[in-house]
């Protein structure tokens, strides 16, 4: 199967890399959707998958000709260790639905879930020109709730008690975000990783221009707020492409896992 146009090969970060989905990662799926802590923070049923209701799945929204979803590997062993995806992707209005699950236990509260987030946020808004990005999760997830904030999601409404879990009711909690929140959160970072060169570039031409201490400061502004950033190469400052028209309209199933970070 060909990669569709909006597809990258890889998408890496820090600490892991995305890539397309193989048909030997079903062994894994398996293994992650028949695990009841899995099914606890993901499913609306309260037991797990069946082995058929699985394969189903990954055939159709993973490994399928209209999947949007990626393989979350770690990045120092290459080992699998979750999936995230896109669905009901409308290129009209530039939105889609996020889902990821971490399916490896021993490397939840690691990062790996926020990291692959904002990998697939980067490629949504930065490449693709996306608007929006929604998902939604229930309220007891709070590991979950806590990454897709970091990664600029704002809760924009509840579905009160609409689940029933360890005994209680639950709100279902729906969350987007936008290429403006994006933009914010990701200058900010970049902000925070350029500020001290630039001023100390700044000290350093002062300093040999033999500026006077008094004069420092305003001229310093100046010289700071003048210099001229260098475009970087992750596709963060560069502009939307045209938006697909094939969009992914179909509506999940109960049968989809939901998120877990």
């Amino acid at each position: 199967m060909a990669p569709k146009p909006w597809f990258p090969e890889a998408l890496a970060g820090t600490k892991v890399v995305l890539r397309r989905h193989v048909p030997a990662n079903i062994d894994a799926f398996q293994r992650w959707y028949a695990d009841p802590e899995i099914a606890r923070l993901a499913r609306y049923q309260a037991t797990p998958m069946r082995p058929e209701e699985i394969e189903r799945f990954f055939a159709a929204r993973v490994v399928g000709s209209d999947a949007l979803a990626m393989a979350v590997h770690e990045k120092s062993t290459d080992r699998l260790v979750g999936t995230c995806a896109f669905s009901q992707l409308d290129g009209e209005n530039g939105s889609a639905l996020y889902h990821i699950t971490i399916g490896e236990a021993d490397v939840w509260g690691q990062g790996f879930g926020t990291e692959a987030t904002q990998l697939m946020l980067d490629h949504a808004f930065g490449t693709l020109g996306l608007h929006r990005i929604a998902l939604y999760v229930f309220e007891f997830n709070e590991r979950a709730i806590g990454a897709y904030k970091r990664c600029g999601f704002v809760v924009e409404g509840r579905s009160r008690e609409s689940i029933w879990r360890d005994g209680r009711w639950w709100d279902e909690m729906a969350m987007s975000v936008l290429e403006s929140d994006w933009r914010a959160t990701r200058g900010a970072a970049l902000d925070l990783d350029i500020a001290d060169p630039v001023e100390k570039l700044a000290d350093a031409f002062l300093a040999l221009c033999a500026v006077d201490l008094r004069d420092r400061r305003s001229v310093k502004v100046r010289l700071i707020s003048n210099i001229a950033l260098p475009a970087t190469d992750d596709g963060l400052r560069h502009g939307p492409i045209e938006k697909h028209d094939d969009a992914d309209h179909h509506r999940a199933s109960d049968e989809k896992p939901k998120e877990d970070l």
